[in-house]
């Protein structure tokens, strides 16, 4: 009974900064180059192929804790198209989910030459997810109907829509990720059937040798009209063996829950730190991030630590076809 309770409440509190798990939460692990997990548009933004491959885990103290493991592959086709494929696994307590999407993007040269980054592209996802709740270790002294005993499982088709705009040093994404409003009917009580969410996000890096990149990511759930942003800070340092890099991450929530302690009531809002650090050597790409949930009230004192892993290949002129210090398209 104790496991299943602290499953409960693991639940309730991930979904605060996972949106109901409902496809890939969105992280900070698009920070690692990674953007193309987020929008679709940016499958093949580069002129090769990208792999990445992320894991995170939260709350090593405590059983059953959220840990996510995604793999993403994209690539370049011809002048104008780029395509690509994801997996990933996420599970929380007894739910877990499964699923694939499969990603065609079509880029358009907007002026210049090949060497001239002004670009817009547009994007779509498609994918099954398989969502499972595993019941078999309920147990209830007085039987409850609305407990199976079994693992149930079930799928669901839905489709993502992205689009980018790339100009140089400047780039904005926007996206509407679960665009059909399908539901999973996986639990005995209605369900909603509007898993919309909202992104936007607009960025630009500064200087040569040593970069800055300042951006912002907002996102909206659109059933619950929960709303966040993420206000990031990166700084790139060109060095003898490729570039090593680090930022700064900082999410909040416009809305806050009200909680009583002390017989005093409080408002608070979803507050996270994410520092994160990479490198990049020849054609492997590594970060780390870790984030810190701030407030009075918290589940657990740890953490949420996520790593990436990417490898890049397939660029000509030595990854640098694009005159402008732009990572997501020069690697």
């Amino acid at each position: 009974m104790r496991r299943i309770l602290t499953s409960l409440i693991i639940a309730l509190g991930f979904s605060t900064f996972a949106k109901a798990q409902e496809g890939i939460p969105v992280y900070f692990d698009y920070l690692a180059d990674n953007y193309y997990l987020v929008y679709p548009s940016m499958a093949g933004i580069a002129e090769g192929t990208k792999i990445r491959l992320t894991a995170r885990k939260q709350w090593f103290s405590v059983d059953e804790a959220p840990n996510l493991q995604t793999f993403n592959i994209n690539s370049r086709v011809g002048e104008r198209s780029g395509i690509g494929g994801i997996l990933f696994n996420d599970s929380n307590g007894y739910h877990s989910q499964t699923g694939f999407k499969g990603t065609y993007a079509h880029h358009l040269q907007l002026g210049g030459d090949f060497r001239t980054l002004n670009q817009l592209s547009l994007g779509l996802s498609a994918g099954i997810i398989l969502s499972s709740l595993d019941e078999t270790e309920f147990r209830s002294v007085i039987p409850d109907p609305a407990v199976t005993g079994v693992k149930n499982t079930t799928s669901y088709f839905n489709v993502d829509l992205g689009a980018s705009y790339n100009l140089f040093e400047f780039y904005a994404h926007a996206a509407i990720l679960n665009v059909l409003g399908s539901g999973r009917d996986l639990y005995s009580a209605a369900e909603f059937d509007n898993l919309r969410r909202y992104l936007f996000s607009v960025g630009y890096v500064f200087g040569s040798k040593t970069r800055i990149e300042p951006s912002i990511l907002f996102q909206m759930t659109d059933f619950t009209k929960e709303k966040t942003v993420d206000l990031n800070a990166k700084v790139y340092r060109d060095v003898s063996f490729g570039t090593i890099w680090g930022g700064l991450s900082y999410r909040r929530s416009f809305d806050g829950a009200q909680y009583q302690s002390n017989a005093q009531f409080g408002e608070q809002r979803l507050q996270l730190f994410t520092p994160i650090v990479g490198v990049n050597v020849n054609r492997f790409l590594f970060s780390y991030n870790y984030s810190y949930q701030s407030g009075d009230i918290r589940f657990d004192n740890g953490g949420f630590h996520q790593i990436t892993i990417g490898y890049d290949f397939g660029q000509s002129d030595d990854g640098k076809r694009y005159d402008c210090y732009c990572p997501a398209a020069n690697n």
